[in-house]
């Protein structure tokens, strides 16, 4: 074989070589930026969660509302005794004074208009507001105890909270003042009162005279539905208790101890009047 021959050989290997080393390097670059890009992705996915993770810990995490009837019977009676409010206690006191005023001057024009010749007629008035009132406290009584809940506004815990209170603990409004027990119904009077102290200002006598019967069972109405929450606490009562309640609880004119006690046994479906037989 000639040098030339040999020669021109070695070349074209040499170029062959070249030529794969060169598509080598190329394959090798192509590989190394897919896998740099490779790993670019999967670093921007890991960074993208991290960030959604971080949003998601920094909102502030609501904390599920816990039923109260989850709470043991002892804590239930302190937070809902602990429900009472500085603000209700004064509006409680407020009510009770000036209510108390209300109603007497209400009753002081009624007397001054007293006819001796329609005792029949304002003994049936007073009659028909002792048994009107009656049903209305179990109407209310039942009402509150089934429906809603201490969180409605406003009358959540100034209406709803001291019957769910006797409930879990009953001896609990034996504790509570004169203002505590009979501020909220003096309270819800208020519009009523109101009304007839104006029309006894401003009403002709002949016109009051016409709505005088009208007029005696509201007012009677009106002191059993204030009288509500007195005499149910009286019912809780056994020990303290004035001679002259005693009797009227004996003799069922108001409503008595044992006759009330049905109600409390559980589930309280029964016996919600609370004045006079229950």
């Amino acid at each position: 074989m000639s040098t030339d021959l040999l020669l021109g050989t070695f070349g074209d290997l040499s170029k062959v070589q070249h030529q794969i080393e060169a598509t080598l390097n190329n394959n090798c670059a192509t590989t190394k930026y897919e896998d740099i890009a490779e790993t670019a992705n999967e670093v921007e996915k890991e960074e993208i969660r991290a960030a959604k993770d971080t949003e998601q810990d920094e909102k502030p995490k609501e904390e599920p509302v816990q039923s109260l009837h989850t709470f043991k019977k002892g804590e239930r009676a302190k937070m809902l005794a602990d429900g009472y409010t500085t603000e209700k206690w004064l509006l409680d006191r407020f009510s009770t004074i000036f209510g108390a005023f209300l109603m007497c001057l209400w009753g002081f024009h009624i007397a001054s208009r007293f006819d001796i010749f329609d005792v029949f007629g304002i003994l049936m008035s007073i009659v028909m507001g002792m048994l009107v009132a009656d049903f209305m406290s179990g109407m209310v009584h039942w009402g509150a105890d089934t429906w809603g809940s201490v969180d409605l506004p406003v009358i959540g815990k100034a209406f709803i909270r001291p019957f769910r209170e006797h409930h879990v603990d009953p001896t609990a409004m034996t504790r509570h003042d004169v203002y505590e027990t009979n501020g909220d119904n003096l309270l819800i009077c208020f519009p009523v009162i109101f009304w007839y102290i104006y029309k006894s200002y401003t009403f002709s006598a002949e016109q009051l005279q016409q709505d005088y019967r009208f007029e005696i069972f509201s007012y009677v109405l009106g002191i059993f539905v204030i009288l509500t929450n007195q005499i149910h606490k009286w019912s809780h009562m056994y020990y303290g208790l004035p001679a002259w309640v005693e009797f009227m609880q004996d003799y069922h004119i108001i409503l008595p101890k044992k006759h009330h006690r049905i109600h409390h046994v559980s589930p309280h479906e029964h016996i919600f009047a609370s004045l006079l037989v229950g």
